[in-house]
């Protein structure tokens, strides 16, 4: 079986090293998983260009989608950073188990916005009628279409790269739902 590494600074070029200090010093550490990507030359500096780019979205409906999809796509490692995440945006840990779940009771309008993204990501973009319906009623316009659908593609993105690679998680550990109900 394939065993896969996190590299170390030493390890990645120097464009990598140089984003290696600069996550150093805003994070305090280098996430398992951004390091992994410096395996490639270009591929850590084009994700967080992607994964900061500007966005209509507010940082709690990020999370929302990145919660929601890294939920569905059974990535442990965006679980658990994202429940880290959107704890420092505000959501209580109530809450964060109920937008994994995909049943949010809290807010009618972040129930509309992980219903769609969850939609988008079950059914590969196609999304009902119903669907776009509770999205754009609940007050969202296109622009904020486009942005969950990067919003998606992005934990796409991490999710899968995770899943296959499997390397330690570097946050701590998000409950599992069935776990976290019981």
């Amino acid at each position: 079986m394939a065993k896969f590494s996190i590299p170390t600074r030493e390890e990645v070029n120097e464009s990598n090293q140089q984003t290696f200090d600069q996550l150093k010093g805003a994070l305090g550490f280098v996430p398992n998983l951004y390091a992994y990507y410096a395996k490639n030359d270009t591929a850590l500096n084009d994700y967080l260009q992607f994964q900061n780019r500007e966005t209509t979205l507010s940082k709690k409906e990020k999370e929302v989608v990145n919660l929601a999809v890294s939920e569905f796509n059974g990535c442990r490692y965006c679980q658990s950073a994202h429940t880290v995440i959107a704890g420092l945006n505000g959501f209580s840990e109530e809450q964060i188990l109920q937008i994994r779940s995909g049943e949010i009771s809290f807010d009618t309008k972040l129930s509309a916005l992980v219903n769609f993204a969850l939609e988008v990501v079950k059914n590969n973009g196609q999304v009902s009628a119903e669907g776009k319906e509770q999205f754009f009623n609940a007050g969202y316009t296109e622009a904020n279409l486009i942005d969950v659908v990067f919003a998606v593609g992005d934990k796409i993105i991490s999710n899968y790269i995770h899943n296959i690679a499997d390397f330690a998680i570097d946050f701590p550990i998000a409950p599992e739902l069935a776990l976290a109900s019981s």
